[in-house]
């Protein structure tokens, strides 16, 4: 039972030995559901469910489905906090701050990517009880690259460690952004802080695989103005278990039960994390 529940908890999380089980769930859904319709799409496996920037296929719904299976069995007494499941009744999204430990479940990060047959999409997995991540993982499975990271035991990629180091000195920092067009007025001129010297902003892809960058050091931050758990739960903890650092505008850490101060940043490290809070502060 993942090792009586990560041994009852973060403080031994790296003794579970049923992470391998989970992982082998994650590359399951993927395999059975994902890739075979990777590049193989037909126009009524696509949806937009509240328009063009929000779609959903047969492959997130399926692969929630098998997930949602398979992780519940691992752990007895668990439940599923999914996009899907959520869309569908809101109310799942309760579960968070219950007292059941949480599978925070995003079955293709990236749909986008996804729909147009790129490889920039990601399954993410995280493992959370009373709104602390103990467990992450974030698979990209058309790449075969599989990240994991364990509460206070540190992350991994493909078996080798990561760290994300720190950027060199005095070199422009490269950040993936939320698109400021798809925001309020007040996040998009913190957002627009960010088109400041020393700083070069992208539109970003998957959150999960933006994350990954930043745990790897491929990427110097990310800066996001939505909150929603299944986007962010596995990534801020795979990239602080790299060594990096997370903060919402306000200063205080991201809470994946929601009301968060946003927008909020993930960094390679702390002085990183806070150049980025000031720039995004000069906006508001």
């Amino acid at each position: 039972m993942i090792d009586d529940f990560l041994a009852e908890n973060a403080e031994t999380a790296g003794n579970a030995g049923h992470l391998s089980q989970v992982e082998a769930a994650v590359r399951a859904a993927a395999a059975a559901e994902i890739m075979p319709r990777y590049q193989q799409l037909a126009t009524h496996e696509i949806i937009e469910k509240s328009g063009p920037h929000d779609l959903v296929t047969t492959a997130d719904r399926l692969a929630e489905e098998h997930l949602t299976e398979s992780l519940t069995r691992l752990l007895p007494g668990s439940v599923v906090v999914g996009e899907e499941a959520v869309h569908a009744d809101p109310r799942v999204y309760d579960a968070l701050g219950g007292e059941a430990p949480v599978w925070i479940v995003d079955p293709v990060d990236g749909t986008r990517q996804f729909v147009r047959g790129e490889p920039g999409f990601c399954t993410l997995v995280a493992l959370a009880h009373h709104g602390q991540v103990l467990a992450s993982w974030t698979y990209a499975a058309a790449l075969d690259e599989m990240a994991i990271a364990v509460r206070g035991r540190g992350a991994t990629l493909n078996g080798k460690p990561l760290q994300a180091g720190s950027p060199a000195p005095g070199a422009v920092l490269k950040v993936a952004m939320s698109h400021p067009d798809f925001t309020s007025d007040a996040q998009k001129r913190a957002l627009l802080g960010l088109r400041t010297e020393g700083i070069d902003p992208r539109p970003c892809g998957s959150a999960g695989l933006e994350y990954l960058a930043v745990a790897c050091g491929a990427q110097d931050a990310v800066a996001f103005n939505w909150e929603f758990a299944w986007d962010h739960a596995a990534g801020l903890l795979l990239v602080t278990e790299a060594g990096g650092a997370q903060a919402t505008l306000s200063g205080a850490a991201f809470r994946i039960t929601g009301g968060n101060d946003l927008p909020f940043t993930a960094a390679r490290d702390e002085n990183t994390r806070d150049r980025i809070l000031a720039a995004l502060r000069t906006g508001v």
